[in-house]
Parts: C-alpha cells; sequence; structure tokens
C-alpha cells in the first residue's frame, strides 16, 4: 500500500504535518553534507571548565556488569562476548539509542574506581573510533546526539581520569564536532522535548568548554526562546506528557546550578520554567511517588522523582487546577483524584499521547485503585496502538472506537511515526468546589464528527476523601437525547491496579480491596457493573493481568448515568 494511499481521505492537518516533516528532514541533510569535516572541524577546545552535575541516579552494579561485556539497556541486556558495543549488530532501536546516548556513564561515576574510569574511556575511544569519523546513522539522530553531550560534559572528570594528551585532545575534538553539528542540526528538528534537549545541552556546552562571550548569548537566548514555547505557564510540557516534565528537569536543574557554579546569569525563561515545573511534578504525583499514567507515562521510579522534587522549595499542597496542560486534581484526606481535562495536542507533539479524554485515577494514601493502564516503554510495538485507545482508560468509549485516531501505516510510519489526529477539540472545563466538595465538569467533542455526540464528565469528591461520586452523560450538542440508531453504545471503564483483588458483596455492590486491605465499594444507579479481565502495561515488570469495570449501555436509553466509589 501506498504512502498515498494510507493518507487517502486524512484530514489537511495529516498532509500539512507530513509536508513539514519531509522538509525538515531534506533540509537536514541539506545541512549536513556528505562529509562532516567540511562543516564541522574548528579549534579544539584546550579543557573542560566544568563538569555539569548529573541528578539521574546511578548504580555502580551496572558499571560493573558493563565491564563485563553486558549492557543492560532499554529493558533488554545485550552481551557482547568482548566486542565493542559499538559494533554489534543490535536492531533494538530503543537499546542502541540509550547506547549512542552515553548517559549509562553515570554508572561509572558511581563505581568510584580506577577501572571503571579507565573502562569509560575506552568505550568513549570505540565510540569515536567506529562512529565519530562520519556523520551517519542513528548514533548521529540529533536528539541522541544532544543526550550524548550532556553525558560527555557532566561526566569528563571520569572519562579523562588518567587520561593521556593524545585522548585528551581526541574527546575535547569530537565533542566540539558534535555541538557544531547539533548547533546546525536544532533548527530543523521536530517541535517538543527533544528540540529542547538539543537546547539544554547546547547551553551547557556554552558554559563548560571556552567559548567567546557572543557564544554564550546566542544559547541562553535560544534556549530562553524553547522555553517560552514549551514549557506552559502552569508549568506543564506542550506533549501534555507528565513524563516530559520529569525528563526535563533531570536537565533543568543541573543546567541552572552550572550557570550559577560559572558566575553566569540564567537566563529569567531558565528560572522562570523551573519553578513552574517543578509544582506541576508534584500536581501529576499520587501520595505513594508515581505519577498519573497519561499521555505517555509509563512506570516510574519513586526514588528518581524524589531526587528532582528534592529540590522543590515550595511549600504547601500541590495546585488542583492546570488549565493550560488540560488536567484537574481532586484531593481530600488520604484520596487523590487525578483527570485529563485537556485537548489533544498538535500533531508534531503527540507521538506519545493518548485518546483518554476525561479519564481519571483514583488513588488512597500510597495505594492504587482506578488507573489508566499507561504504556509499557520498552515493551513489544504491537501493544503501543491498544495502549494508546480509548478502551485503555478509566473513560467513556462510544461505539468500540477510540476519541482520537492514530497513523499507524507502516510506511506512513517509517516517515512521521505515529501522532495522534483528530482527537477532542474543544474541551471546555469548569470547577465547582464548594464547602467539604471538591469537583468539577468538563465535556469533550472526540466523537462529535464521527457520530454527533459529546461525552461529559462529572466528578465530585467529598467527605473527606471518603466518597468519589460520578456523572457520564453522553448527548447531542444541545444536550438532546442520543438518537435510538445503533451507534450510540456506550461503554464505560474503570480500569484496577493490579493489586486490587475485585469481588461482589451481598448487595450486589463491587468492593475493591488493596494490598492493604483498604475497600472501596462501586456502585450505579442505573445499571448493574460487570467486571471483566484487563491489561495494565505501565508496570516494572512489564504488562500484568487486571480487571476492569465496565458499564455498557445505550446513550439513547440512559443520556445520564450515575455511579459512586466509597471507602469502606
Amino acid at each position: 500500500m501506498s504512502t498515498l494511499t494510507l493518507i487517502r481521505g486524512s484530514s489537511p492537518q495529516i498532509w500539512g504535518f507530513l509536508a513539514s516533516t519531509l522538509w525538515r528532514r531534506l533540509r537536514g541533510r541539506l545541512r549536513v553534507g556528505p562529509v562532516y569535516r567540511w562543516r564541522f572541524t574548528g579549534r579544539t577546545p584546550e579543557r573542560v571548565l566544568i563538569a555539569p552535575p548529573d541528578l539521574r541516579l546511578a548504580d555502580a552494579q551496572i558499571a560493573m556488569e558493563i565491564y563485563h561485556g553486558r549492557f543492560p539497556f532499554a529493558g533488554r541486556l545485550v552481551d557482547t562476548h568482548g566486542q565493542s558495543p559499538f559494533s554489534m549488530r543490535v536492531t533494538d532501536s530503543a537499546w542502541l539509542s540509550a547506547l549512542h546516548g552515553f548517559r549509562w556513564l553515570r554508572h561509572m561515576r558511581a563505581a568510584e574506581t580506577e577501572l571503571a574510569a579507565a573502562n569509560a574511556r575506552a568505550l568513549v575511544r570505540d565510540w569515536i573510533s567506529i562512529n565519530g569519523r562520519k556523520i551517519d546513522g542513528l548514533a548521529w539522530n540529533p536528539a541522541i546526539t544532544a543526550r550524548r553531550i550532556i553525558a560527555w560534559l557532566q561526566h569528563s572528570a571520569v572519562v579523562l581520569q588518567g587520561a593521556d594528551y593524545q585522548f585528551y585532545r581526541l574527546f575535547l575534538k569530537s565533542l566540539a564536532i558534535q555541538m557544531r553539528y547539533l548547533r546546525a542540526m536544532v533548527q530543523e528538528m521536530s517541535p517538543g522535548e527533544e528540540k529542547l534537549r538539543a537546547r539544554i545541552a547546547l547551553a551547557f556546552a556554552a558554559l563548560s568548554l571556552p567559548t567567546p562571550p557572543s557564544a554564550m548569548r546566542a544559547a541562553s537566548k535560544q534556549l530562553a526562546l524553547e522555553l517560552d514555547a514549551q514549557i506552559l505557564p502552569d508549568g506543564g510540557h506542550v506533549s501534555r506528557n507528565p513524563e516530559a516534565i520529569l525528563e526535563l528537569l533531570a536537565d533543568l536543574l543541573p543546567l541552572r546550578q552550572t550557570y550559577f557554579n560559572q558566575a553566569e546569569a540564567p537566563p529569567d525563561a531558565l528560572i522562570g520554567a523551573v519553578e513552574r515545573m517543578l509544582p506541576a511534578l508534584r500536581f501529576f504525583r499520587h501520595r505513594d511517588g508515581t505519577l498519573a499514567r497519561f499521555n505517555g507515562m509509563g512506570a516510574t521510579s519513586h526514588d528518581r522523582i524524589a531526587s528532582i522534587l528534592h529540590h522543590d522549595d515550595t511549600a504547601g499542597a500541590p495546585l488542583l487546577h492546570a488549565p493550560h496542560s488540560g488536567y484537574e486534581r481532586l484531593a481530600m484526606g488520604n484520596t487523590t483524584v487525578i483527570a485529563d481535562t485537556g485537548v489533544a495536542p498538535p500533531p508534531e507533539l503527540s507521538q506519545t499521547a493518548q485518546a483518554g479524554c476525561l479519564s481519571f485515577e483514583l488513588s488512597s494514601g500510597r495505594s492504587h485503585f482506578i488507573v489508566n493502564c499507561g504504556v509499557d516503554t520498552y515493551g513489544a510495538e504491537d501493544f503501543r496502538p491498544l495502549a494508546r485507545s480509548t478502551a485503555a482508560h478509566s473513560t467513556a468509549t462510544l461505539n468500540d472506537t477510540s476519541s482520537a485516531r492514530f497513523i499507524l501505516g507502516k510506511e506512513l510510519a517509517r516517515i512521521v511515526g505515529a501522532p495522534l489526529v483528530d482527537g477532542p477539540k474543544n474541551v471546555p472545563c469548569r470547577r465547582l468546589d464548594s464547602e467539604g466538595i471538591q469537583s468539577f465538569v468538563a465535556r469533550h467533542d472526540g466523537y462529535a464528527p464521527r457520530f454527533g455526540l459529546y461525552h461529559e464528565r462529572e466528578l465530585a469528591l467529598s467527605a473527606n476523601g471518603e466518597l468519589l461520586e460520578g456523572i457520564d452523560r453522553v448527548v447531542r450538542k444541545d444536550g438532546e437525547v442520543a438518537r435510538s440508531n445503533g451507534r450510540d453504545r456506550v461503554s464505560v471503564r474503570f480500569h484496577l491496579y493490579p493489586d486490587v483483588a475485585l469481588f461482589e458483596n451481598g448487595r450486589g455492590h463491587l468492593v475493591l480491596q488493596g494490598a492493604d486491605d483498604e475497600r472501596w465499594e462501586f456502585s450505579c444507579e442505573e445499571l448493574a457493573p460487570q467486571a471483566e479481565e484487563t491489561l495494565f502495561f505501565a508496570g516494572l515488570g512489564g504488562p500484568r493481568r487486571s480487571h476492569q469495570i465496565v458499564l455498557t449501555y445505550a446513550a439513547s436509553d440512559h443520556p445520564e448515568i450515575h455511579w459512586r466509589l466509597r471507602r469502606l
């Protein structure tokens, strides 16, 4: 099937996205040219002025694994059997991206041994010898190059420990070439997190290597412009992915500190972005330390989030309203509810976006009860479309159809990936808080073009967090009842965390029992809830079987249903 066949009948938005992607790619190829030395060679820096800090968690045991030729990256272990990992024929792109990104150098630093430093130096030398002579392939993807520049600078002290003069100059020369290459390519990168990281890498380089004041000013100015474009007023990221906030803060916080260490004034945009993003990260965090599973968020490490929030000096409870990011939070007593109430991001920012509008998660204390299925970041590609579908979220699905579409054709995906298209364009949301109650009501139009119906959800948390009441309405635009035409079948799903047991009590209601024996009762006034199996994708060990509560009905029969979750 041709690319034209795949997108025939698609919206002008998809055609525009495809055209802009191809044009950016062409300009990028023209910038590189056939031989990089003609464009990116130049003066070699004399030394590294400062090694920026790295906030990512490190494990000395991984350094030992790498020493023995075992590279555990991106959920996969590759044993090189004595070969250089950079000459191995590995098809896993996630593993290769992690290898060439060099963030694993932090584990060598954690080992604090001459052996680890010598191994780090040998691997960097291998990369320069095998991949550094010609700009080509995945190793020189601008996003990977940006991560590598940051890692080489942050761990330059380890790499250069005990190095001779020849290697010292080789390292700095390669670093300078990569920096010039990235400076040329960043202009052609797609909007989003990786482009911002490229600007961060160039700012790190301007601070860490001897550069003229004009280069420092230019790097800071471009960084500020990108921060203003990508970090929203409420601290969220334009992709609406909570993980983007975590990943970017892991780079922005060390960058801010490096400005201070070099007695340089950080751009105001950097200071403001960090001060907004730290509370935003807390907004998405459940009490157990994990982040809510929306728009590409998978499994998270409690310790990793804690290491970032250690730098948050703001006091008090997290905000309850993130209107620019499109999320709401209800928090009373030990109960936390986080809901997606935002429009779909544009295609160029939606490679990880999901069709989960008006979905929510509920946790109590350190236990999760209602969740979204999340994503298995390094798992099988076959699961990705399923994890992104509306049915994988705790919200309403109409006619077994997702509220947004994805580009899934293999031929087209090779060009533009799998962006979300034709999702909700208008999601009005109102807070309805009153004394003793936190609540909101929101409506989305994701189903309007195909079925002429709108989904409206109202959630209210009361009784000091002991009771969550919900109303789901599926109606026509003016609020009229849906027509009984066979195109009004609704399934409202409530996915349970895998550790939650589900059983029926004597009153015919379903009871959710957490791992700590805490219990919540689910009931619905109009319908008898059904228990079905589901998959939770965002487990630390990969997908896990779980259960879901499903309410199935025709919107023409029940334009409005009422349900409640009550702590027992």
